[in-house]
């Protein structure tokens, strides 16, 4: 798939006339935004074949593996990575224990990603996703079109726990992507495992409109079923005086707080699920209840210490996966940068208390030592899109802040209580650029 101008056949190898009148539709409607990138789902019909099997393995398999027990796929799986995979291959026989096997982090994809695809899989379809995240380790991802076809086996088995069932077909919009950034990918597809129902990933950045009610105006057009991006994006998204409304909104990439959750669930009057997902896994768990359950039915998780060794049920460790649904890269003890608790609860895991990147300890006034855990408590219940705190070398804190409808008394009265009489300082902003890391200090 090297190929930088691929023909409509190849990119859409079983589009039928309703999928063109679709596609056609998407680009040229006359509130349209520029469309700057072009995609397509590259499925053959053998490939179909395969993602609807998938689909049905999901629905038929519970996530997760008995209390006490390894997972009866995990074995297997641990050979065929260290016979079949380059980077594995190196780690020589199969230890007597699991937790023996070592562990490997983003930079070890970062280094040499070619070294984690498996001797064993064809490679003449091989895509790949770039993504930058906030840990200075810029990824080059393998995957392949059923493997991105197969997100949504996984997000439409989350939304079924709020009793949504995805239904549009021909003729209608599934899902819209919607992005706030400076730059942004953007394109239109049609979904063949929804009957070909478009699909348009969008910027909402006044960059990529012609006139801004046209925003507005093309995606009461479109009437999407779904909408997905994150508590940026949706940010703007609450601004537009939409006359439609979707059945849910699935929000992934970064912490969306409880209290902005439900701000958007009152305003579109549907639910709105808080997605943990990354490119190197695809969804991993939705946040239902107190916790987020786990979705995937190949995918082991384990909490680990600094030291990498598993802490008890219910501690705070770095979340770690074995597993996957990409087999294009097989995930051996991978350490997510994320961190969480593990338990389990009728039935089934949970994590909780999920939060990106290592604890950050802050000092409070009276010299008391803070886990960042503590700060995201007491903010969850304010609708802020997103945060940082700072604390420099002599204490003093400083919090950058966007989001509607929030006061600085708000903000300033619970963090007064946690900290006490250490300084703060409140900056509001419009909004950050992208991804940013939440918690840092000197102190």
């Amino acid at each position: 798939m090297n190929d930088p101008n691929p023909t409509e056949a190849e990119r859409y190898p079983t589009l039928s006339k309703e999928g063109r009148r679709m596609l056609q539709f998407l680009r040229e409607h006359p509130s349209a935004p520029m469309f700057r990138n072009e995609s397509g789902n590259r499925l053959s019909a053998q490939d179909l074949d395969r993602v609807r099997a998938f689909d049905d393995e999901v629905r038929a398999q519970p996530a997760g593996w008995p209390k006490g027990e390894a997972p009866g796929w995990r074995q297997d799986f641990v050979r065929r990575c260290l016979e079949q995979v380059p980077f594995y291959r190196k780690y020589g026989s199969e230890p007597a224990a699991f937790e023996d096997l070592p562990t490997i982090s983003r930079a070890d994809l970062s280094r040499d990603i070619a070294a984690f695809v498996p001797d064993d899989v064809p490679i003449d379809q091989l895509i790949n996703f770039r993504t930058s995240g906030t840990t200075g380790h810029p990824l080059l991802l393998a995957s392949h079109p059923i493997v991105a076809a197969s997100y949504l086996s996984y997000h439409r088995q989350a939304l079924r726990r709020f009793g949504i069932e995805l239904s549009h077909g021909a003729g209608q919009v599934s899902v819209v992507l919607v992005g706030y950034q400076q730059k942004c990918f953007t394109y239109v597809s049609v979904t063949p495992m929804l009957g070909e129902a478009g699909l348009a990933k969008i910027n909402l950045h006044p960059n990529d409109w012609r006139n801004l009610d046209d925003r507005a105006a093309y995606l009461d057009a479109l009437h999407p079923e779904l909408y997905t991006g994150d508590p940026i994006s949706f940010a703007e998204l609450i601004k537009l005086p939409l006359r439609t409304r979707p059945r849910a909104l699935i929000s992934t990439s970064m912490a969306l707080l409880p209290a902005f959750r439900e701000e958007l669930e009152q305003h579109f009057g549907c639910p709105v699920l808080d997605l943990y997902s990354m490119n190197e896994a695809g969804p991993v768990a939705a946040r239902y209840g107190e916790g987020h359950v786990l979705l995937q039915h190949r995918m082991y998780v384990e909490v680990l210490s600094e030291e990498g060794t598993p802490v008890p049920e219910g501690e705070r460790g770095e979340v770690t996966l074995t597993g996957g649904f990409n087999g294009w890269l097989p995930l051996l003890r991978y350490r997510t940068g994320d961190y969480a608790s593990l338990v389990h609860c009728e039935g089934e895991w949970h994590l909780l208390g999920l939060e990106g990147r290592p604890p950050v300890t802050f000092r409070a006034g009276d010299g008391t030592m803070l886990n960042n855990i503590e700060v995201t408590h007491r903010l969850q219940r304010l609708p802020l899109v997103q945060w940082t705190l700072h604390q420099a070398k002599d204490g003093p804190l400083h919090l950058r802040w966007s989001g509607s409808g929030v006061h600085e008394g708000e903000i300033r009265k619970p963090l007064a209580e946690l900290f006490g009489a250490m300084p703060l300082t409140l900056e509001r902003v419009d909004s950050f650029d992208g991804k940013v890391v939440q918690y840092t200090t000197e102190a």
